[in-house]
């Protein structure tokens, strides 16, 4: 515990003109005042650098680019491979696993293996991983390296311990699973085809024990070749030459027939007693032409054949359709006997795969449901019903179902928000689904102790937001609202549609949301802002439209001489709300150059809106002489004060939405008034248009983000446009550069210095690093306050900065943050009730309710993109400055709580994420957390309490992180475990003559073949062993988990007490079989023993 103690003995002022770096923090309006009584700050920190480690908790969402699917049958775990090098491990709703290769090579084959809680990766880059994943963070255990040849094709028979490898150059390769060494057998390709064959039969696209016999291997050729190969002998049984190339075969359970799928989009079915051609060719979906040829088809991808005991075998295909069919989409097509099932995807179809309820593949399989991994989607067929229905999907696959634009995360919300939200979302969700349980629910998961309500809010493209449950590190869907229903739908061709400059003209920009009174506020790219109330009850509404021309007329341009020390506050409420009805586009203004209208058109009637966020108010900002409106940088809400905030690079507007009124639209440069840091003077207007004095002629050169209006946030021009100027001395500022509103915040705070009591106040931080502190003056009494006006007085404050402001957060002179004041929610559409009137109810945290030792004051923190401040208040004095970075810049900070205390957190643009102390702003955590960032990082960026943060880590998927080292502590609770203990399901009893003539897989021994002894070592050049780092640290971390050592260790007796009873049985059945051969033998021996050799 380290105790701060600062002495004020004074004010401390600097100079108008004096420079942003100065050590001077005082008052920039140059006129000091009387100096306060000296008093202490006596703030007991309690944060250390212990308290802090970064780490990532969980990935939400759908893998990103994904390449490659496995399942386990046993333990109904899902793994997904993805082009980044990502493995996503899915099991029950809870159970969700990232793990990342380190090269980022993609993933193109996943196996796992079965029962045993392991998975094996194969990647672009030659090297297989065997990942352990009996830990609830797997890690890889060992990896190979090929050298010389290119890795095409893996397949792992279950309960094997050798690993079959196919490569480009057409041979097949051994890999032992419990060392991940290669074995020295190995079929090369010159020995699998005919000597005669001249041509090489290519790359080899699959391997596959017959389910008759596990000693006879079939490899398939991409050219058309398929080879059945004898591995006790070394030899080829047999071989298929076919004209069409093969993508892939899948065997009858039998072992005497397998299907192969080809580039022509056709099926040929294959009997091993007659191989020279095939007994069956289909094309599903070739129909005969009227010249009698059938017409071409796309190639069928891949082909699953499955039997099912009490109907006809289920054929599952991807591909296959008839190229004449453009624009159809990706599909997936099922054969049930004379059945033929086409189901449209709504993207391409990356793989899928059958679930079955056995493992074995010489079994009937009994298949149950299609796993169909798409480019952008996740979804499972259910195969039991004759309308193969889909499952509904528990994992949150949709976050990007429209592209994400902005986030936001709220980690303390009232405990009441998430079930109501919940039930209005319920209503409205789809139908249909398949009734049966989802059949990936591997894996256990518990709710842990430390949990509390959490939210993350996401904006899209298209207008809609989605708000999720984030409690416990998992992520479900509550509710979904779409802005662009608020606007009027543009006619093909109008005027309007046709001037639209975006692609996504409802895109969400930022959202604001007070989730105790849940007024939500959402600001769109078209320069609009929507507020919401919300409500239990559907209502007939007409939504209220203010229009806001935030740009200065020529006619309004105060010259010096008219005006030089006016602060140009306007008289309480002497503005107005501009005309609903927008004037067309050619009023006023020559040869119909835009003006005073809208981008958008609000709906202008009434409207009947479902229970929910109901929209109650827009604000629009107009064209002005054919320009569009700048977009709006900053917003800010407070349900207390009935009161709602918003600037861009050309001012600042502050609008009463209980009234509908606007308080106040007046550029940045005006709000300063004569106390101008840069001094500053608005000029007199000029004839040219072009060269117009005021906010309209100032420069692009801005400050602050400027996305481009040109293009949708959803563009990829768009994550480039992130530049700012960094200048921070006065004589690189131009006199006319425009200044943008870049952060904003209501609370209760001094206006000015002689201040004895706090008022409700703004704050606004501007790109240039200046922050003005605007008081106001709100009528306190309920039915006043919807009559009289808001007066909103001159600053008589400002503070300076170096760079752009970012952040304010408020202390009381203990270090306790003082939170916004608010209104408690009520229900405006609920019916009334005479005996208890719906008033409104405010609750306010007072800055000097604390405050017995420290007298009056509080103190104000303040960050831009380079540096922080603690000022306090009201003797705007400055207790502690840190310069956070000089090479880089600041993108997010916030105030936030951590361990029963509050810090600063911050994260650059150079990916470091740091943490500073409140109030001393002591560095406390610097972490290099990403290399590299880019604007989707940068937008989606957000820091919330409890020492958590998130960001998009691809367009498709939500990484949470923590930088607390509480929780980091405490993660191995919350995950959920992917390995539990479950018994092999038992072979199905084959018969005693079947096992002992017919070629049992218990007797084909694959150590005997492939082991050192036998077949040698490999050569060293062709590949590399590389032990991995999953092994001591793996088994560490899951000591800490709820399958620890002791769990191991029985779990180990469990699966060799299980192994000895394997063998016994074995060993007993070979006893009878022997002592049943033997009397066999006596009887025949007794039987021949007096006959003569002739008599045979």
């Amino acid at each position: 515990m380290k105790k701060f103690r600062k002495v004020l003995d004074g004010l401390t002022t600097s100079s108008p003109g004096g420079t942003i770096g100065s050590p001077s923090c005082g008052s920039a309006a140059g006129t000091p005042t009387t100096a306060p009584t000296p008093k202490e700050i006596d703030v007991q920190e309690t944060l250390v650098s212990e308290n802090f480690q970064l780490c990532k908790t969980v990935r939400h969402g759908f893998p990103y680019q994904p390449t490659a699917l496995a399942f386990d049958p046993v333990q109904k775990i899902l793994a997904v491979g993805s082009r980044t090098g990502g493995v996503r491990i899915l099991g029950r709703p809870g159970v969700d696993c990232y793990c990342q290769h380190e090269s980022g090579a993609a993933v193109l084959q996943l196996q796992f293996l079965i029962n045993e809680g392991a998975l094996v990766t194969a990647c672009a880059d030659d090297t297989l991983h065997l990942w352990n994943l009996r830990q609830r963070r797997p890690a890889i255990l060992h990896s190979l390296k090929f050298n010389r040849e290119r890795v095409t094709f893996c397949h792992l028979p279950f309960q094997s311990k050798w690993l079959y490898v196919g490569t480009e150059r057409g041979n097949t390769h051994m890999v032992n699973i419990e060392s991940f060494i290669l074995s020295g057998y190995v079929i090369m390709w010159n020995k699998a085809i005919e000597l005669s064959t001249k041509t090489h039969p290519g790359p080899v696209v699959h391997l596959s024990d017959s389910p008759k016999d596990e000693g006879k291997l079939l490899i398939g050729f991409e050219s058309g070749t398929v080879v059945q190969w004898d591995l006790r002998c070394k030899k080829a049984d047999f071989r298929i030459y076919y004209d069409e190339a093969i993508h892939s075969v899948s065997w009858h359970h039998e072992g005497k027939q397998f299907m192969c799928s080809h580039s022509d989009g056709s099926l040929t079915m294959w009997n091993l007693r007659n191989t020279t051609k095939p007994f069956q060719v289909t094309f599903p979906h070739g129909k005969i032409q009227r010249d009698g040829r059938k017409e071409s088809c796309k190639p069928i991808l891949k082909v699953e054949y499955k039997t099912s005991r009490s109907s006809e075998p289920f054929i599952v295909f991807s591909g296959g359709l008839s190229y004449d069919k453009a624009g159809r989409r990706p599909t997936l097509t099922i054969m049930h006997g004379k059945a033929i099932t086409v189901l449209e995807m709504d993207y391409p179809i990356v793989e899928f795969m059958v679930l079955c309820e056995t493992p074995y593949n010489n079994e009937v399989q009994e298949p149950s449901a299609v796993v169909v991994l798409l480019e952008k989607d996740l979804i499972v067929v259910d195969l039991t019903q004759s309308n193969f229905p889909v499952f509904e999907n528990p994992y949150p696959m949709d976050i990007h179902e429209s592209p994400v634009t902005c986030t936001a995360y709220f980690a303390d919300c009232p405990p009441d928000i998430i079930p109501i939200l919940y039930s209005i979302g319920a209503k409205h969700k789809k139908t249909g689904y398949s009734q049966k349980e989802w059949p990936i629910s591997g894996g256990t998961w518990t709710l842990g102790s430390h949990t509390y309500p959490e939210i993350i809010i996401t904006g899209h493209a298209d207008g809609s937001i989605k708000f999720w449950d984030a409690s416990a590190i998992t992520l479900q869907m509550l509710y979904k609202l779409k802005t662009s229903k608020v606007f009027e739908k543009p006619k093909p061709g109008e005027g309007r549609a046709a001037d639209l400059v975006e692609e996504d003209p409802f895109a969400v920009q930022m959202v604001s949301w007070c989730p105790q009174s849940r007024i939500f506020c959402v600001v769109g790219i078209s320069a609009h802002v929507i507020l919401y109330r919300f409500s239990k009850y559907d209502a007939n509404t007409q939504i209220v439209c203010l229009d806001v021309r935030l740009q200065c007329e020529s006619d309004d341009v105060i010259t010096p001489s008219e005006n030089e020390n006016n602060p140009c506050f306007p008289e309480p409420g002497s503005h107005s709300p501009q005309p609903q009805h927008p004037a067309s586009p050619s009023s006023g203004t020559p040869e119909g150059i835009k003006d005073s209208i809208p981008c958008l058109k609000v709906k202008d009637r009434v409207v009947r809106v479902p229970p929910g966020y109901q929209a109650e108010l827009v604000i629009q900002l107009l064209w002005v002489d054919g320009e569009p409106p700048q977009q709006i940088t900053t917003l800010d809400i407070n349900s207390a004060y009935g009161l709602l905030a918003f600037g861009n690079c050309n001012g600042l507007a502050i609008v009463d939405y209980l009234q509908k009124t606007i308080l106040l639209c007046m550029s940045t440069l005006d709000l300063y008034g004569a106390a101008d840091p840069y001094q500053r003077l608005t000029r007199s207007p000029r004839r040219n248009r072009q060269s117009t004095s005021g906010l309209t002629e100032l420069s692009d050169n801005q400050q602050s983000i400027d996305m481009e209006r040109s293009k949708s946030p959803t563009s990829e021009s768009r994550e480039n446009s992130f530049s700012r100027s960094r200048s921070s001395s006065v004589s690189s500022i131009d006199r006319d550069t425009k200044e943008a509103i870049t952060t904003l915040q209501f609370g209760e705070s001094y206006g000015r210095k002689s201040d004895a009591l706090p008022t409700p106040c703004l704050w606004v931080g501007t790109s240039l690093g200046v922050v003005v502190l605007i008081p106001m003056s709100i009528p306190t009494d309920q039915e006043e306050r919807m009559e009289e006006p808001v007066t909103i007085g001159p600053s008589g404050m400002v503070l300076m900065l170096k760079g752009s402001v970012l952040r304010f957060g408020f202390l009381d002179c203990m270090g306790a943050v003082i939170q916004s004041p608010y209104e408690t929610w009520r229900d405006l559409n609920a019916p009334e009730d005479p005996d208890r009137p719906r008033r409104r109810k405010l609750v306010h945290f007072s800055p000097s309710s604390s405050q017995d030792a420290c007298g009056d004051g509080h103190l104000a923190v303040v960050c831009s993109e380079r540096q922080a401040k603690v000022f306090l208040m009201p003797s705007q004095s400055c207790l502690f400055v840190h310069n956070i970075t000089e090479s880089s810049f600041v993108l997010r900070a916030d105030v936030v709580s951590v361990c029963n205390s509050v810090c600063l957190a911050c994260f650059c643009a150079n990916g470091h994420i740091m943490t500073l102390s409140l109030p001393s702003l002591r560095p406390l955590m610097d972490v290099n957390y990403l290399p590299l960032t880019d604007m989707r990082i940068a937008r989606t960026f957000c820091f919330t309490n409890g020492g958590q943060a998130l960001y998009l880590s691809s367009p498709t998927e939500i990484q949470r992180i923590t930088y607390s080292q509480e929780m980091c502590d405490n993660l191995q609770e919350m995950l959920g475990e992917l390995f539990t203990p479950i018994e092999t399901p038992e072979a199905q009893n084959r018969g005693f003559l079947k096992g002992f003539f017919g070629g049992n897989a218990n007797t084909f021994d694959r150590e005997e073949l492939f082991g050192e002894a036998a077949a040698g070592k490999a050569s060293r050049s062709l590949a590399q062993h590389i032990p991995g780092q999953g092994g001591m640290e793996g088994m560490k971390v899951a000591a800490g988990g709820a399958v620890g050592d002791l769990a191991r260790a029985r779990i180990a007796l469990d699966e060799r007490g299980q192994r000895l009873g394997e063998l016994e049985e074995r060993t007993a059945l070979m006893m009878t079989s022997a002592e049943t051969f033997s009397k066999h033998a006596h009887e025949l021996m007794l039987k021949c023993k007096d006959k003569k050799w002739y008599q045979f």
